[in-house]
């Protein structure tokens, strides 16, 4: 596919990266020189100079014949103009990022009116990646399927958990009370594996496990991980993510206090989030925490702009003894760094974003397969969940999952049928309308058919 990218920010370069990995044809428009010449060299793009806005610019890049224009400068209102020009063009498909909370209200009549495909908030969708992990404090990473039905959640192994030592095909008789769940996916020493039933689980291995909820809850509980709902919530650093999440989980129960170093900040939102308690001061003063009640709080959370503040204060907050440490970090290539350091969730707004937009390009690309409905990132990227909804007359309709070539290093982990979770063995298939949820340390696959071969 030709696409588009109007702004060579952390986000268009992440995507960048990511879509000529997966062999699309990338145009990068800019209007900083020196940064496009270092796109050149970083990644296998094209380079346009100049204003993304202007009509001329998005000609000169083949906007008429581009099947995606992604818009993502930092100016929300030059990313809609971008899609309303690029669209009026030629362009197929826009994607833009509008970060403002003053649109969110009047959204789907810009996305209307402009021509606007999809609409990305970075900000929003962080902070409800957060608000998932502040719901299971248990789980270093959460993701859902199937509508809520199925759960997908992160765990580091410790010497104590009844799997740890246990190879996978010994657990039902070894812990036949423990619940019945998939071993989705482990990392060890940097390298992912899609466990077989031969697999042992070991101390410090990063591991995926994939089922509904009850049944997560109910293994979480077995290993005896602290299940308790976070109340108290300490956040440092007063911008878009905070607030966003203060306007989601206030409602929840949970009280909230924020610090922010900037007054005139610090005032808006205290007027804006009147449940919050808002404070004024340096949130990496760690006298400042005390005296706020670090010690007593459920969970701590740094949103800092600065990826080095938030990694100091976390690591502060874990030596303190708080159950629940979420750290913001854009530093991906650091990520096995930060977790050997004891901090064990990590969030990207610059990923989580990457990962929304490629799960759109991918549901787009030409054929008239199995398309993909959801796709996460899992392990620092190293491997995919990807959710498919299985159609009608597809070969591997009703086909035994035993008698299915499938895919080198994938995995059938989940099948949501009509309101019911399964955990697939192989006499399990795949029916019309199934939610179909695959494990690969591949990148790239976009439909069903590519993985499941009869």
């Amino acid at each position: 596919m030709r696409i588009l990218i109007v702004g060579a920010g952390k986000v268009g370069k992440t995507l960048a990266e990511n879509l000529t990995n997966e062999a699309h044809d990338v145009v990068i428009i800019d209007n900083d020189e020196d940064v496009l010449h270092r796109c050149e060299d970083l990644y296998d793009v094209m380079v346009v100079e100049g204003n993304g806005a202007n009509a001329q610019t998005l000609i000169d890049a083949g906007a008429a014949h581009a099947d995606i224009l992604i818009a993502a400068t930092a100016g929300d209102e030059i990313n809609m103009l971008c899609c309303l020009i690029g669209k009026r063009l030629g362009a197929k498909y826009c994607i833009a990022r509008i970060r403002d909370p003053k649109y969110n209200e009047s959204l789907t009549l810009l996305q209307h009116e402009l021509g606007i495909d999809l609409a990305v908030n970075p900000e929003r969708a962080t902070a409800l990646e957060i608000n998932k992990l502040l719901r299971f404090p248990f789980a270093s990473n959460i993701e859902s399927f199937a509508k809520g039905l199925i759960e997908m959640v992160e765990f580091r192994a410790q010497p104590k958990d009844p799997v740890t030592g246990c190879m996978l095909r010994d657990v039902p008789t070894r812990l036949p009370g423990l619940p019945r769940v998939l071993f989705a996916a482990v990392e060890r020493g940097g390298q992912v594996s899609i466990p077989t039933g031969d697999f042992t689980i070991q101390a410090g291995d990063r591991v995926y496990v994939a089922g509904d909820q009850i049944a997560i809850t109910n293994f979480f509980r077995y290993m005896g991980r602290d299940t308790h709902p976070v109340k108290n919530v300490m956040i440092l650093g007063g911008g878009r993510i905070s607030y966003y999440l203060a306007r989601m989980i206030t409602p929840l129960g949970m009280h909230v206090t924020m610090i922010e170093i900037d007054p005139d900040k610090a005032t808006l939102l205290s007027e804006d989030l009147p449940h919050v308690n808002v404070l004024l001061g340096d949130g990496t003063n760690q006298e400042l925490l005390e005296q706020e009640g670090l010690q007593n709080m459920d969970a701590f959370i740094t949103l800092c702009n600065r990826d080095e503040e938030n990694l100091m204060t976390g690591l502060y907050a874990s030596t303190q003894g708080v159950p629940k440490v979420i750290v913001k970090n854009n530093r991906v290539n650091y990520a096995d760094v930060i977790n050997r350091m004891g901090l064990d969730t990590i969030i990207s707004p610059r990923q989580i974003t990457g990962a929304y937009i490629l799960r759109y390009v991918r549901a787009r690309i030409g054929g008239h397969g199995t398309k993909v409905e959801k796709l996460y990132r899992l392990i620092d990227g190293k491997a995919e969940a990807l959710e498919f909804i299985a159609r009608e007359g597809e070969k591997y309709i009703g086909v035994p999952l035993k008698d299915l070539k499938m895919r080198e290093n994938t995995l059938v982990a989940v099948i949501a049928r009509r309101g019911k979770v399964i955990v697939p063995f192989g006499n399990d298939h795949i029916e019309s309308g199934d939610s179909v949820i695959i494990i690969t340390c591949e990148a790239g696959l976009g439909d069903l058919n590519e993985v499941i071969r009869t």
